[in-house]
């Protein structure tokens, strides 16, 4: 689904932890056939309810060609780290898990409330025990498409500041981008164990390759497990 503002001819495709919700608040704020609540009914979950989050359909996107389209991506480590402090931490995600709680025959035993460690390492285990955990989870490309040079523009989230002034540009209205859902506990690649790492490699390579544009890889060469791994901090 594509999220647009007809009104500005604005089409944006939202990517899961990358600043999805402050994206879609502004949007909603400027789209005037959205009927916003009261500011006192106004929760996180307002901005969600008015513009669903869809994986990306091209034919769909190509509806929009005459429309400024842009997307927002984020370094895939940060993004991947955030589905365990906010969706499993701060939203209790698995704690809420039918699946888990009833301790289905086909889910291997896992904990309810596990470690960053036991979570990234069982991490497919978890995507199918909890459907949010998978939806924040998965590919960038399969919410955003293969091809980002079909954007008018592409913006990390380290630039949403960037984007709320082209937004006020091309609306020729003020633009806040507030920042919304941020995880309340931080965690750092530093605070995981090796064999963690090791786990969800692959999905990182994958992450980096498809936005070398924009992100460098920090994890070095693959070792032996029984090998130190030397990584460099994120900042």
């Amino acid at each position: 689904m594509v999220i647009a503002v007809d009104a500005h001819k604005l089409a944006y495709m939202a990517l899961p932890k990358a600043g999805c919700s402050s994206v879609k608040e502004a949007l909603a704020r400027l789209d005037p056939s959205v009927n916003l609540p009261a500011e006192k009914d106004v929760t996180l979950y307002t901005w969600h309810d008015i513009y669903p989050t869809a994986r990306f359909r091209p034919h769909r996107f190509e509806e929009f060609g005459d429309y400024w389209r842009f997307c927002v991506v984020r370094d895939p480590i940060k993004r991947l780290l955030s589905v365990y402090t906010n969706r499993v931490l701060q939203f209790g995600d698995l704690r809420n898990s039918i699946k888990l709680r009833d301790g289905r025959d086909w889910l291997p035993n896992v904990p309810r409330e596990p470690s960053p460690d036991e979570f990234f390492q069982n991490l497919e285990v978890y995507k199918q025990a909890a459907s949010s955990v998978k939806h924040h989870a998965i590919e960038a490309w399969l919410f955003v498409g293969r091809d980002l040079n079909a954007y008018n523009k592409v913006y990390k989230t380290e630039d949403l500041g960037r984007l709320a002034y082209d937004l006020s540009l091309l609306t020729r209205q003020h633009v806040d981008m507030p920042r919304r859902n941020t995880s309340e506990t931080k965690l750092s690649i530093d605070d995981l164990d090796g064999k963690t790492i090791d786990a969800i490699r692959p999905f990182l390579e994958g992450e980096y390759d498809f936005l070398s544009e924009f992100y460098e890889n920090p994890l070095g060469p693959r070792r032996h497990a029984s090998c130190a791994m030397p990584i460099r901090r994120v900042s």
